[in-house]
């Protein structure tokens, strides 16, 4: 079995909603050696994408898990994992971050059946938006699983959530939407109801971190967290950081390209007794 082998590994959370983290996507400069490694450490399998020689759709038991696109040199943006939130309309959304300091990179460009943004917020951390506009269309059906977590590691978690409230319309009170709360220090983003995003800076209430660099950390849910990184070492990876966190462990991994993500075998982005 893999490390990630979905027997073992922690069950996914489910994706619906407007406004919702749909899927995580690699911008990376190296498609074989990203295929290669993540094969390696997480078991994926592989198909061409939808979009292009320079993309990839992985699987993990034959279901979607992520993106990969060499597209970093092209598009001059860094190598890095980012996660995608659904919108109803990706140009009015742009028109939102740019007019709270963020910055739209790329599009809302044509991609298959929906339109993509490359995007950062006002600290400089990249996220993306898909706008799905195929044949009866939805936003993030209900069947679809998020087999990746986020949490956002930022200078002023209270900003944070201000800004991508506004941007998404968390709170805005549409059914199957996102909302906030504050637990344990932290913004826990629920959407119909499923933790699947948190936002951190530490103490939400003292003074913003200068030390952090703002970015989305990915983190993959996986079986057995020592054997996932000891596979990585093996193929070229860098153990960044490990640590103990409430109800198991995380550690965050460098790819051969640079690009960081976290591995878990924490069952729920929310700890058990927050819900």
């Amino acid at each position: 079995m893999t490390p990630s082998d979905p027997r073992t590994a922690p069950e996914p959370a489910v994706l619906s909603g407007a406004s919702a983290p749909c899927w995580v996507h690699l911008v990376t400069r190296d498609l074989e050696d990203a295929k290669r490694f993540y094969g390696a450490v997480l078991g994926w399998t592989f198909r061409p994408g939808p979009l292009g020689k320079d993309f990839l759709m992985a699987r993990s038991d034959g279901e979607p898990v992520a993106g990969i696109g060499a597209v970093a040199s092209a598009y001059h943006v860094g190598v890095a994992w980012m996660p995608y939130f659904s919108v109803r309309d990706a140009g009015v959304v742009s028109g939102r971050i740019r007019e709270r300091s963020g910055t739209v990179a790329v599009g809302p460009l044509t991609v298959g059946q929906g339109r993509a943004v490359l995007a950062a917020d006002r600290d400089g951390a990249s996220f993306g938006l898909w706008e799905w506009t195929g044949r009866a269309a939805t936003l993030a059906p209900s069947g679809n699983r998020a087999h990746a977590w986020l949490r956002l590691r930022t200078r002023d978690a209270f900003d944070a959530a201000i800004f991508y409230g506004e941007v998404l319309g968390w709170e805005s009170g549409e059914p199957g939407g996102c909302d906030v709360a504050y637990v344990k220090e932290e913004v826990l983003v629920r959407c119909n109801g499923r933790p699947l995003a948190r936002i951190s800076s530490g103490a939400v209430e003292s003074a913003p971190d200068p030390q952090v660099r703002p970015h989305w950390q990915v983190q993959f849910p996986v079986a057995d967290v020592g054997t996932t990184v000891l596979a990585a070492e093996r193929n070229g990876g860098t153990l960044m950081e490990r640590r103990a966190v409430q109800h198991g462990s995380e550690a965050t991994l460098r790819d051969l390209d640079g690009g960081l993500f976290t591995v878990t075998d924490v069952r729920s982005p929310a700890d058990v007794d927050d819900d």
